[in-house]
């Protein structure tokens, strides 16, 4: 391992208030033995969570479960969050210097973690696609959790980032039926870039063995209870923060005997906890994108000083994005793409 010769500083985003944000820099410490310094290529906006934290909005009772891995800071604010970041270690132990590597970590332009912390991207998948993989490992996660049978009938509603993304690896498993449902008739292209059947609302197919909720909406919801068939499994994967939620259970949930399962990324799925670590799990995540097809959720790039608007304009509506990318690299070019 070498040692720094100058002071290294780094730059992050923190979310500073509600509905505000913006870069702050900080000195770096050297790393320690097994330790590495990263300088990052790319990182990925989870749009969801990263909205409920511009907001203010997370739920004090859960804020200490709610933390990433690398947060600095506490809710609401100020708060250094994020967790899809992809970089260059430029010092490490052993064969770590050089490596291209995904860390659960905020955005910042350089970092310093333990190597325990950090996953190969393998060859075959590029640097900006890989900061899918916190989101395509919260799919593996609800697979497990639900463990999909052959010839089943499943339901993915809500066409967003997650939604997609579990309807993605859901394609090819040998089902009867897979549709992709969302209110927005959008949302089809999506679903024909991923290969996926889409329906909207009222036309999608009924008796469902398992439904992934995945729209954070209480009508998706409603709908799933719908949807689903005698004695199925709906998977809840909308995080909802400080907003309340009615649930119909008084109609036919109980005589139907249908189950509501919650399904979250911060514990390894039961079905496989004994058997995989959070390491397996992101190793896996991260060998699936291999596939192109995961491009199509890629929706814009914007470079690292632009970040703080870029938030504000996914927050007010004003840009549109599936998982939208922060360049880090010099005259980054920022492009838009409308889902």
């Amino acid at each position: 391992m070498t040692t720094f010769e100058h002071a290294v500083e780094a730059t992050a985003y923190w979310t500073t208030g509600p509905d505000q944000g913006g870069l702050r820099t900080e000195e770096l410490r050297r790393p320690d033995a097994g330790e590495a310094l990263v300088r990052t290529l790319f990182s990925g906006i989870s749009k969801g969570t990263e909205l409920v934290v511009h907001h203010a909005s997370v739920p004090p009772c859960v804020a200490e479960q709610m933390r990433a891995p690398y947060q600095e800071g506490s809710f609401p604010s100020p708060v250094k969050f994020g967790y899809l970041s992809v970089g260059i270690v430029e010092e490490g132990p052993d064969d770590w210097p050089g490596q291209t590597v995904f860390c659960l970590h905020p955005h910042q332009d350089r970092y310093v973690v333990p190597v325990s912390a950090l996953t190969r991207v393998p060859d075959g998948v590029p640097p900006r696609r890989a900061v899918l993989t916190g989101t395509v490992e919260t799919a593996v996660n609800a697979l497990w959790e639900a463990g999909p049978r052959l010839g089943d009938r499943i339901a993915v509603i809500g066409a967003g980032l997650v939604g997609g993304m579990v309807a993605t690896l859901l394609r090819t498993f040998p089902l009867e039926r897979l549709q992709l449902v969302d209110l927005d008739p959008g949302r089809k292209d999506l679903a024909d870039a991923l290969g996926v059947d889409f329906a909207l609302p009222d036309g999608a197919l009924p008796d469902c063995d398992i439904v992934f909720h995945c729209s954070a909406s209480q009508g998706g919801l409603e709908r799933s209870l719908k949807l689903v068939g005698d004695e199925g499994e709906i998977i809840e994967m909308s995080w909802y923060a400080d907003r309340p939620v009615t649930v119909p259970l008084g109609e036919d949930f109980h005589a139907r005997r249908l189950s509501l399962r919650a399904s979250q990324v911060g514990a390894v799925a039961r079905a496989r906890r004994h058997r995989r670590t959070n390491s397996d799990r992101l190793k896996t995540a991260v060998s699936l994108l291999k596939d192109p097809v995961f491009d199509a959720f890629l929706t814009g790039t914007s470079a690292f000083k632009e970040l703080p608007d870029v938030v504000r304009r996914l927050s007010d509506g004003t840009l549109e994005a599936l998982c939208h990318v922060i360049d880090y690299t010099p005259e980054s070019p920022s492009t838009e793409t409308k889902r």
